[in-house]
């Protein structure tokens, strides 16, 4: 009888391991990011800022935060989605010229990345380190 429970309790740990993989599976994509610095105002009704750290996807709720890693050199930057794209087959996300920078895409324009989503953002976004233009509203700014 102690096999047995010991058996199903194992059993049960690795379906929970399963589960928890699965869904951290559901929160990142592999793909081709692109840069994009065109555009006065983005999908959301904000103006667009070309320094800002903020993103275009395609699915993903504005203000969501994201964890954008170039697959290439190891950077990593964490933006917030507030426009819809890209527009181009094959890529998975834009990114502003600030996160371009960042990543270290200015040169080469796209980059295999990896994007893994963090959470909802707007004012929350601070405490996933993405900066806004939202952000000095409540904190002095330099």
């Amino acid at each position: 009888m102690k096999f047995v429970r010991k058996a199903l309790t194992t059993l049960g740990f690795f379906a929970a391991v399963a589960a928890g993989a699965s869904a951290v599976q559901a929160n990142t994509q592999t793909g081709i990011a692109s840069w994009y610095k065109m555009g006065k105002v983005t999908a959301n009704g904000e103006a667009y800022n070309p320094d800002g750290l903020t993103a275009a996807h395609r699915t993903l709720p504005f203000g969501t935060i994201v964890e954008v890693k170039n697959l290439g050199n190891g950077r990593t930057v964490r933006l917030r989605i507030n426009d819809r794209g890209p527009f181009i087959g094959g890529r998975i996300i834009d990114v502003s010229r600030g996160g371009a920078r960042r990543l270290g895409l200015m040169g080469s324009g796209t980059a295999r990345v990896r994007v893994t989503q963090l959470g909802r953002g707007g004012f929350t976004a601070r405490s996933y380190g993405v900066r806004t233009e939202f952000s000095c509203i409540f904190e002095e700014c330099h």
